[in-house]
């Protein structure tokens, strides 16, 4: 069997920010949309796989699911969907919209269809349950919604028809859900009145109803009779309970289901509620009175952040999982004493990464994006358990802006430039709390990381942008709070974390201290690069005439403006610098490329001059040319743009005493057609074993191509004989919206693969060579490329 080219290492990606939106399986298994997407999500092994986007879907995934069927035909966004199991292998779904229907489906085969819709004039209903009546195999769905009532609707004659609307809450329903206890069915609502009600659902004897003594003190109660194939029954709703307990609106609630014991199934009664006050209480009935009550109540304190849209039960009830107002994931395991304690999650942006980078040494990537944040991803490896595979987590959040964030470059193993949608640059240093952790989570030897005069963290002020540096000489009392919690015991001893943190740790305790704003630009900034000696560092901002589209140089010792270089007219869509530092490459708008060579001395401060560019009359690219890299010998650079092309321009290894006229830089590939906008490029800095080059390709539609260059004096009208596709990413792995960003890792091996935990890779590990991927659809992803594939 051929080795497979690309693997997926890891997928972060976060929850959407809508109720409804993530359910925990009986198999394990948490399935969340995201973007236009659906994950699957392992807790136990912390393993992720992407699902192509949906609408309305049955089984349209991927990672060991095909794709089934699809339910289309609602005309506004979908709110909720539930399902159950028929007769004869029929699957019932019910759907929710805000087009302000309720549409039924019909699951049979390979095919669903529309057998019913349900209007609600201009009311919407925020979510729906389906059960089936006790004692029959009849259907019963509830609907929540805008009008403060729970329409019930029972199947009869092949329709589905209103029965009762029962009343009590007073604001929007927000979840609905049925179990089943001892033949009943018990009903649980919340709405944005801060109450959750449970209703219960029995089956009457016509008697019943007969012989009733004057004395007899009942609860009121709502009945309604099902009649079919000429025979009644009668069946009766009363309020089990009313539960107080949260402070803003109630947004989810979910019974924990039913445990098979011989052969039966087994309900506990466990209710789960999440809030918009940043808590979730699990509520059961007292043994001997029955009285509901609270049994754990866990959440977020402080943070600048809302509360929770939905909640789950693990299948053995052991977990408890929310998801927040920004998309993270909140999970909580149970301990031996039923003492409750965070656990470890997956992380990721609520919105479009715009860019990402390695750090010099390919141990963490930090990806920034329009959620206004920076994220720190590194494997974890688990001390003691070599047999466990490492797996990626987000260990800091060095940054939290208040401003889209478009762009950034590493300029050390711990510094970092930033850029946003404002005309100001920030620089971040590293505190020591995350270096000794990064130590402890990565396995690396802290001894080479440390450096001396590292503050011990950050704080930000309020109403401040800029994350202060805290030095453990002058921690203040308000300063503790966001320090101390992270890097403190109870005795105020520092010690470093041995897991990944959760998300209310990542919003205040990890940010990273800024050392340096750079002011210099009319406009918004877009794009960033260091060179790799990491002294120069050069940025652009959005611009719409020549006199703002100047590249700025910025000294990355004593961050001091060194230089505009102005050629372009438009936009800088990105730059890059060569590997052994001697040019400067920049891209843009205006559909050309600009080559700039350093004419300083390796000891002197940096001073760039234009070598060449190309103009409206020797211009390839008919439109944008939105990426550019450098292959690692610094011969050949390659630029992608949105005419579909990606071409190979050299060779670039000319002394560098040639005349700043000499020839001019021509394109030393064929054309390679991608056939749709290529958005990112990105060259392997790692030959493959016949000398070729190996390159990542991004496109508009989410897909990552890998092609094998190989040098050949190719013309621009020549068949694409230098060049070879070397494997795509499939289905499951490709973005669902445009690639914004590729980067190669600059390390052979896999990140934390490492042995002994001395820092040495493996020796099969050096076929392997690892590549980051930024996308629109709010997902950073990590493959491994063997470059020794058949």
């Amino acid at each position: 069997m051929a080795a497979p080219v690309i693997e997926t290492c890891h997928i972060a990606c976060c929850a959407n920010r809508t109720p409804n939106v993530l359910s925990w399986g009986r198999g394990g298994l948490i399935a969340y949309g995201t973007c236009y997407s659906v994950a699957l999500y392992d807790p136990l092994v912390i393993y992720i796989s992407q699902l192509k986007r949906v609408s309305v879907s049955l089984g349209s995934i991927f990672g060991g699911f095909v794709g089934w069927v699809e339910c289309v035909g609602h005309t506004g966004p979908v709110c909720a969907v539930d399902a159950i199991h028929l007769d004869n292998n029929k699957l019932l779904i019910a759907s929710t919209a805000s087009d302000s229907t309720v549409r039924l489906w019909l699951h049979t085969g390979s095919k669903a269809e529309c057998i019913q819709t349900i209007s609600f004039g201009n009311g919407f209903m925020m979510d729906v349950s389906l059960a089936l009546l006790p004692g029959s195999r009849v259907p019963v769905m509830a609907c929540g919604g805008d009008d403060s009532r729970i329409h019930l609707y029972v199947k009869g004659n092949g329709q589905f028809k209103e029965v009762l609307s029962l009343q009590g809450h007073e604001d929007w329903i927000r979840g609905v859900e049925w179990t089943c206890v001892d033949g009943d069915l018990l009903l649980a609502s919340c709405a944005q009145d801060c109450l959750i009600r449970v209703w219960k659902l029995v089956a009457k004897s016509g008697a019943e109803g007969d012989h009733l003594d004057v004395c007899t003190i009942r609860m009121w109660e709502d009945v309604f009779t099902l009649t079919e194939s000429d025979a009644s029954s009668l069946f009766a709703v009363t309020l089990e309970t009313v539960l107080a307990g949260h402070e803003n609106w109630v947004y989810g609630v979910h019974w924990q289901l039913p445990v098979i014991k011989g052969g039966r199934p087994q309900q506990s009664l466990s209710l789960l509620s999440a809030s918009m006050d940043k808590t979730m209480i699990l509520w059961a009935p007292e043994e001997g009175s029955g009285v509901w009550v609270e049994q754990v109540r866990v959440g977020e304190v402080g943070g600048n952040t809302l509360g929770f849209y939905g909640c789950q039960i693990s299948p053995d009830g052991s977990m408890i999982l929310a998801h927040a107002f920004h998309g993270a994931l909140h999970l909580w395991a149970r301990g031996q004493q039923v003492n409750w304690s965070p656990g470890v999650v997956i992380s990721g942006h609520f919105s479009a990464v715009q860019d990402l980078c390695w750090d010099p040494e390919g141990e963490f990537v930090i990806s920034v994006g329009s959620d206004q944040t920076a994220r720190l991803l590194t494997p974890w490896k688990r001390k003691h358990q070599t047999q466990v595979k490492p797996s990626w987590h987000e260990i800091s959040r060095p940054q939290i802006h208040g401003y889209d964030m478009q762009c950034l470059a590493m300029v050390g193993r711990f510094l970092y430039v930033s850029g946003a949608d404002e005309k100001v640059l920030r620089v971040f240093r590293a505190p020591r709390n995350f270096v000794e952790n990064f130590a402890n989570i990565s396995g690396a030897p802290l001894e080479s990381l440390l450096v001396s005069e590292l503050p011990e963290g950050a704080s930000t002020p309020a109403l401040g942008l800029s994350n202060k540096a805290v030095f453990q000489g002058t921690l203040s009392t308000v300063c503790i709070c966001y320090v101390i919690l992270y890097v403190c015991g109870t005795d105020c001893l520092v010690h470093v974390v041995s897991e990944p943190p959760p998300e209310d740790h990542l919003l205040q305790n990890t940010l990273w201290p800024e050392v340096q704003k750079l002011y210099g630009h009319g406009f918004e900034t877009f794009c960033l690069a260091s060179d790799s000696q990491r002294t120069v560092v050069a940025s652009a901002c959005k611009a719409s005439k020549a006199e703002h589209a100047a590249v700025l140089l910025w000294s990355a010792t004593c961050w001091r403006q060194l230089q505009a270089l102005p050629c372009h007219s438009l936009t800088v869509t990105q730059m890059s610098f060569s590997p052994d530092g001697r040019f400067l490459l920049a891209v843009s708008r205006d559909r050309t490329w600009s080559l700039w060579r350093r004419d300083s001395l390796p000891d002197t401060e940096p001073h760039f001059s234009l070598f060449t560019h190309t103009g409206k009359d020797t211009a390839v690219h008919t439109r944008i040319i939105w990426s550019c890299d450098w292959t690692s010998d610094s011969k050949f650079f390659v630029t992608s743009s949105r005419d579909r092309k990606v071409i190979v321009w050299g060779e670039c290894s000319r002394p560098s005493d040639c005349p700043d006229e000499g020839p001019g830089i021509q394109p030393c590939s064929s054309i390679l057609d991608v056939k749709e906008s290529a958005t990112a490029v990105s060259v392997c800095p790692f030959l493959c074993p016949d000398l070729s080059y190996l390159l990542a390709v991004g496109l508009d539609s989410g897909r990552i191509l890998l092609y094998k260059w190989t040098p050949s004096g190719g013309s621009i009208g020549a068949e694409a004989a230098d060049w070879s596709r070397y494997g795509e990413t499939d289905v499951s792995q490709s973005h669902t919206l445009t690639v914004k960003r590729l980067r190669w890792r600059p390390r052979v091996g896999r990140a934390g693969q490492r042995d002994d935990g001395v820092g040495e890779r493996a020796p099969a590990d050096d076929v392997w060579v690892q590549l980051a991927s930024a996308g629109a659809d709010n997902s950073v992803r990590i493959f491994s490329v063997n470059r020794e594939a058949a």
